[in-house]
């Protein structure tokens, strides 16, 4: 069973912040800063990847109105919204989510390194073509 169905069905208790007929988004219960809020699709879709266009663009939607609202309450200076498809992406859980992580100046909890990178031409051909 999946416990982002579980939680979305009441079976599993949560701090829900906000909730309509297509999420939940619910506190992370380890979050990496203030506010962190998990936004769960009520439809079981495994992630982003699989999920319907007009689903994913609700869901988006919600997430993007979600965290103004909290980065305004909080105080926070911005934001990263995040959605990792699939385990080699960090996905943990099979089921469609974003994180709604807060930022604050001076904060480090999410770090991005460029790594060197394939040529880029040879790329934008195999993306493009």
């Amino acid at each position: 069973m999946c416990i982002f169905c579980d939680i979305i069905k009441g079976d599993i208790p949560s701090r829900t912040v906000y909730e309509s007929d297509n999420v939940k988004a619910i506190f992370d219960i380890a979050p990496l800063t203030k506010g962190h809020t998990i936004v769960l699709a009520k439809q079981h879709v495994t992630s982003m990847l699989e999920a319907d266009e007009d689903y994913a663009a609700a869901i988006m939607k919600e997430t993007a109105a979600l965290a103004k609202l909290i980065v305004a309450k909080t105080g926070a200076d911005g934001c990263n919204i995040l959605v990792n498809s699939h385990e080699a992406a960090g996905q943990t859980v099979d089921h469609m989510h974003f994180h709604i992580i807060p930022r604050y100046k001076g904060d480090d909890v999410v770090e991005l390194h460029r790594m060197p990178s394939d040529d880029p031409d040879e790329v934008f051909r195999l993306i493009t073509e």
